[in-house]
């Protein structure tokens, strides 16, 4: 269909389309300030219901968007949309899907790697990377829903790595003494101690209600996450589904949660937040801390490595471990594997107990090899 000019001197585009339904719809686009951009947008808008790989990636990204978006969690999804919105459309939004080569890639790939990051530095090569997976990722749905032939992004190969952090975590010892300074604020004393005596994540604790726990089963049970975002409190489903778990607390803990409720609260419904804290008051909580009980500056999720430390050192395996804090067991054994080699020395030890095996045996025996041999 043609476009319109409006009265106060800009253009409209009109559309008439069938949707998947076979519902016939009308589409209309307003506010364009020249002719040649409305009559662009109707070109695009019937690439797009017809799925032409010929439209641009600028319009392939609200297919994509269309797509993908009901079926990931919305926190993952504003991740997405940032990466988009300031890295990829900014430099490829107006190529057609079809016309970008490999060479395409590599300059704009050439491109990224000069952008500055918010700390004026360049970008992070874990940033890097994450971004061209996006960007192989829109290709990649091009090719599986869309018929496109080739991803060029795969062709280009990636830029960036995977940054291995150092992973911090304190002895119990440790924590001990930054939870005893902790007790000027009982409801951040009460949040460090659930962290570091089970291990759960950040976003696990703040979703936590008083109908979590089980004080005569003496468990507690995992089945949500909070975030802020948008500023709004969101409550999901935990990070894997692995996540969602019931695990077993001590019983002091079961002690001190029954204080947290009465202390801390006149009247909490069993369905409130138990936490209703951010992530910024656990960190600077945790640097006032950490300074006035001497001990070494971890973050807040690093107490979850400690609690994982802290079971590897009790002898427990990967697996129980992994159970306990919404991994699996493989999982557990790739990320922790320095902190189970402490345990090879113990393992060969029991393996020569077992054997009957004593050096004293062994050096004798030698001893007599060797006057033999004489």
């Amino acid at each position: 269909m043609p476009v319109y000019k409006a009265k106060n001197g800009t253009w409209y585009a009109m559309v008439r389309y069938t949707d998947w339904t076979g519902t016939k719809k009308q589409k209309c686009q307003r506010g364009f300030e020249t002719k040649h951009e409305a009559q662009e947008w109707e070109a695009q808008f019937k690439l797009q219901k017809k799925a032409d790989i010929d439209m641009t990636v600028e319009s392939f990204y609200k297919l994509y968007a269309e797509d993908i978006k009901p079926r990931i969690k919305e926190n993952t999804w504003l991740t997405k949309e940032s990466i988009y919105q300031s890295k990829i459309l900014p430099y490829l939004g107006k190529r057609k899907l079809s016309e970008i080569s490999t060479k395409d890639i590599v300059d704009w790939q050439n491109t990224v790697m000069k952008l500055p990051g918010t700390n004026g530095k360049s970008l992070s090569p874990t940033y890097m990377k994450t971004i061209h997976a996006e960007l192989s990722a829109l290709f990649n749905h091009a090719i599986r829903y869309y018929d496109l032939r080739i991803n060029p992004a795969h062709r280009a190969g990636t830029i960036g790595m995977e940054e291995s952090k150092e992973m911090k975590f304190w002895t119990k010892e440790e924590y001990l003494k930054f939870a005893e300074v902790m007790m000027d604020r009982p409801i951040l004393y009460y949040a460090f101690e659930v962290l570091y005596w089970t291990g759960i994540r950040e976003g696990e604790l703040f979703a936590l209600t008083p109908e979590d726990f089980d004080f005569e089963k003496k468990t507690l049970r995992i089945n949500k996450s909070y975030q802020r975002l948008r500023g709004k409190d969101v409550i999901t489903t935990p990070k894997t589904s692995n996540s969602i778990r019931t695990i077993a607390i001590p019983d002091f803990l079961c002690e001190e949660i029954k204080d947290c409720l009465k202390l801390c609260y006149y009247d909490i419904k069993p369905t409130d937040r138990i936490f209703p804290l951010s992530k910024h008051v656990l960190c600077k909580a945790m640097e006032r801390g950490s300074k006035e009980a001497g001990v070494q500056r971890i973050r807040v999720h690093d107490l979850r490595h400690s609690h994982v430390s802290l079971l590897i050192n009790m002898g427990f395996t990967a697996f129980e471990i992994g159970k306990r804090v919404g991994h699996g067991g493989e999982k557990i054994t790739y990320r922790y594997a320095h902190l189970f080699s402490n345990k090879q020395r113990e393992m060969a030890d029991f393996l020569d107990k077992e054997r009957g095996f004593t050096k004293e045996i062994f050096e004798g025996g030698q001893n007599d090899v060797t006057q033999e041999q004489r």
